[in-house]
C-alpha cells in the first residue's frame, strides 16, 4: 500500500521497526518537503516488498560500482520521474536512505546519495568507502551524507 509522505504531520508509518525511526521518518519527510518545494512532486512511498524493482535498481547499482552490498534490511521504497531525472529511493531499517538520481539524458547527471539518519551509526559496509558531511534539517535533526558519480549505465 503506497503512502504519500506528509511533511507537515511527521509519521513514522512504515518505519517503526527501525530503532531511529523518529530520525528516519524525519529524513524521509525532508525528502518529500524538498520535491513538493522544488518541483511540486508528490512523494509517494511503498513498502520495499511492493516495490522490488526499486530496491533491485538500487542493489545492482551499488554491486555493479563500488561492490557494496547493504546489509540493512529495506523498509520503503519509491521511483519516479521528475524534471528529466529518474529518481528511486530506499530506506533502510538502520536508517539509512540511498538514492539514486539518474539523468534520462545521456551525458546528463547520474549519482547515488547516502543519508545517515541522526542517531545511527555508519553502517560498515560504507564506513571505509566514504567520508560523511553534516547538514542540519528542521524535520530531521543532523543528516549525514555522501555521494559518489555513477560512471556505467542503467
Amino acid at each position: 500500500m503506497s503512502n504519500v509522505v506528509d511533511f507537515v504531520d511527521v509519521s513514522t508509518a512504515g518505519l517503526e521497526s527501525s530503532p531511529v525511526a523518529d530520525a528516519l521518518a524525519g529524513l524521509r519527510a525532508n525528502e518529500a518537503r524538498y520535491y513538493k518545494n522544488k518541483y511540486d512532486h508528490e512523494f509517494v512511498t511503498s513498502p520495499a516488498d511492493e516495490a522490488p524493482d526499486a530496491v533491485d535498481r538500487v542493489a545492482r547499482i551499488l554491486a555493479e560500482e563500488r561492490d557494496i552490498v547493504i546489509a540493512s534490511r529495506p523498509l520503503e521504497a519509491t521511483d519516479f520521474e521528475v524534471d528529466g531525472l529518474r529518481m528511486t529511493y530506499v530506506f533502510y531499517e538502520s536508517g539509512l536512505a540511498i538514492n539514486v538520481m539518474y539523468s534520462i539524458e545521456d551525458g546528463g547527471k547520474r549519482a547515488v546519495g547516502f543519508k545517515l539518519s541522526q542517531g545511527m551509526d555508519v553502517p560498515d559496509e560504507l564506513a571505509s568507502k566514504f567520508k560523511f558531511a553534516r547538514q542540519r534539517s528542521k524535520l530531521a535533526g543532523e543528516i549525514r551524507g555522501s555521494f559518489f558519480v555513477i560512471k556505467g549505465e542503467y
